[in-house]
């Protein structure tokens, strides 16, 4: 299926609802983005966690936490130490 789509000044880019349904992706969703052979590959994080489910023990101080609570606190922490 091949939609179009506009990439902005913000170099943002709306995805094609159709794509996005069949994806199987919605509003607030987080998706990898990478680069293989010229071509942009979104892939849902949903999707690599479950790929990665057990395979990684999560820390004890992690587990419970929601993944974006934990991502935010970790960039904290990371940029106080910069600032030394």
């Amino acid at each position: 299926m091949n939609q179009s789509a506009t990439i902005t000044s913000k170099m943002q880019l709306t995805i094609p609802m159709a794509v996005a349904k069949k994806a199987g992706l919605v509003s607030g969703d987080k998706v990898a983005v990478s680069e293989e052979d010229g071509k942009i590959v979104l892939t849902p994080f949903r999707k690599l966690l479950a790929e990665l489910a057990g395979s990684l023990s999560v820390p004890e101080k992690w587990k419970g936490i929601d993944i974006d609570q934990v991502i935010r606190e970790a960039k904290m922490q990371h940029f106080q130490n910069k600032r030394v």
